[in-house]
């Protein structure tokens, strides 16, 4: 009998005008937690979309699931066979109940007309819960839970379906540090009952703690499988970027100018008080802390997505009135979002139509309508300057890697030449190579004179990027560092426990809401 669950051998795909795959394979262990990593564009999410059934790989393209050759042509083939998909974002309905979200599908094979058996629902429901050991109410709408809780409710669907495997695209990515810890005693519970797991994460040092063997994808091509023993964090960026990649704290002198932008006493009832701070011309400021602290709130309100209770915010000395996000626009300031995919682009339309979506107006030819040149041209300067790849400007958004996706969102708002943009954590999600590529196109920015702030979790990226560091706590400001003087420790203790009376930080261990590593 075989070892493997699963072998995926011989997979290419091929999109109109690039090879997504080339002769791709990957082998799946019963019971094993196996990481599959690459740069973003790398080919991971579509070789999971082959995996369930949502493409067609290329003829000549084989399955082997529990040891028999296997069809998986349509997302009914791969629930059939107990294979589930949790991706980055989350599918669940949120006005449905819990049980009903954990349910839907399963009868997908019966009848319109057959009769719903509610008190099954709800026994199924509840066993899936209680074997994640989740105290969590079926009844009540799924919106009404946290992001972790829906993750879990994601599980409990797939345990319900008796998967025999189960995906996890980016499971951490919206979660707290004792959220994560959970999670993983959840993936060790699954692997002790015999399910394996497909585990993708650009954090390196969560792939380490979870992963019994790594798959590496470069370029659409297969760099080889490895035992996680033998690997090491360098060796295994190596393979991924075909290249050394080093992410250290920003050592550079920065030449700081005049103040380009300030914020004075700024204030919203239950998010932020009394913020105060200035950027300067040439460099790039840092905003971290817990999540929860009132960072995306205070970017929000700058932005005009929110009104601020209280205070100002001045641009070259020039009070700003922004009452919503098109005034922001209108003044010079431009907001990149965390949740790239339902906030910063139309996944449905073109890589074209979302770069020249906010100044689409200024687009226009002698008769008033869309210069249809004009925008092309556009695209495919950013399309050229970014390195978004595929290089297809047609191309739908949504067909494109996370890292290039959010390239189109930085693109999108460089279209509207600001004179300050604020980066949202901007590599939430995104590969070490894209990460580096975007933190140099950040310092590029302030280096031509335009103001950057950068909201970050990730204390590495923190001191990699930023010249000076405001650390959020409790919706305020707790304290204020040149990189020079930041380290992971005293960041942390601002975090957790605000200013410190003069006296210097002293690090106190404790659960939080901040990645320390890559």
């Amino acid at each position: 009998m075989s070892e493997y669950l699963l072998q995926m051998k011989n997979i290419s795909k091929t999109f109109p005008g690039v090879k997504a795959l080339d002769n791709v394979e990957l082998e799946i262990k019963k019971g094993e937690v196996h990481a599959l990593i690459g740069e973003n564009g790398a080919g991971k999410s579509t070789l999971i979309k082959i995996l369930a059934g949502v493409y067609t790989p290329d003829p000549g393209a084989r399955f082997f699931f529990e040891g028999k050759e296997a069809e998986i042509s349509k997302p009914l083939d791969a629930t059939m066979k107990g294979i589930s998909i949790i991706y980055q974002d989350l599918s669940l309905f949120p006005n449905l109940s819990v049980a009903e979200n954990i349910y839907i599908g399963r009868d997908s094979h019966k009848k319109p007309w057959t009769k719903v058996k509610w008190n099954d629902i709800k026994k199924i429901a509840n066993k899936a819960l209680k074997e994640l050991d989740m105290d969590i109410d079926a009844s009540i709408p799924v919106e009404q839970l946290s992001i972790a809780q829906q993750q879990m409710v994601e599980i409990a669907r797939a345990l319900a379906f008796d998967s025999k495997l189960i995906v996890m695209d980016e499971p951490t990515s919206s979660l707290s540090a004792g959220e994560v810890e959970k999670l993983y005693n959840v993936i060790d519970k699954l692997k002790k009952q015999g399910i394996s797991i497909i585990f993708i994460s650009h954090k390196l040092k969560e792939l380490f703690k979870v992963s019994d063997r790594f798959t590496v994808l470069r370029d659409g091509k297969f760099v080889g499988s490895y035992d996680a023993q033998d690997m090491t964090e360098p060796k295994l960026i190596q393979l991924m970027v075909g290249r050394n990649v080093t992410y250290e704290k920003n050592q550079a002198t920065v030449e700081v100018g005049e103040t380009i932008f300030k914020v004075n006493q700024l204030s919203k009832e239950g998010n932020f008080k009394d913020i105060s701070f200035e950027l300067r011309k040439g460099e790039v400021l840092g905003i971290t802390g817990l999540v929860g602290s009132g960072r995306t709130e205070l970017a929000q309100a700058i932005f005009g997505i929110s009104t601020p209770d209280a205070g100002t915010i001045e641009l070259y000395g020039k009070k700003l009135s922004i009452r919503n996000s098109a005034g922001a626009v209108k003044e010079g300031v431009a907001y990149i979002p965390e949740a790239r995919q339902t906030q910063g682009l139309v996944l449905e339309q073109s890589v074209i139509n979302n770069i020249s979506l906010p100044i689409i107006s200024k687009l226009k030819n002698k008769f008033r309508l869309t210069d249809r040149k004009q925008e092309v041209k556009l695209a495919e300067e950013y399309v050229k300057t970014l390195d978004i790849r595929p290089a297809l400007p047609h191309l739908d958004a949504g067909n494109l890697s996370g890292g290039n996706q959010q390239k189109i969102v930085i693109a999108k708002w460089l279209s509207t030449k600001p004179k300050v943009i604020i980066f949202d954590e901007p590599t939430n999600g995104i590969d070490i190579g894209a990460k580096t590529e975007i933190h140099k196109l950040m310092r590029k920015l302030a280096n031509e004179g335009i103001g950057v702030i950068m909201i970050s979790s990730e204390l590495p990226e923190i001191l990699a990027v930023s010249d000076r560091i405001l650390v959020m706590r409790h919706g305020r400001i707790a304290g204020e560092l040149n990189v020079a003087e930041a380290t992971q420790e005293n960041i942390m203790h601002y975090a957790l426990q605000g200013k410190s009376n003069g006296k210097a930080p002293t690090f106190v261990a404790e659960s939080n809401q901040m990645s320390q590593g890559v």
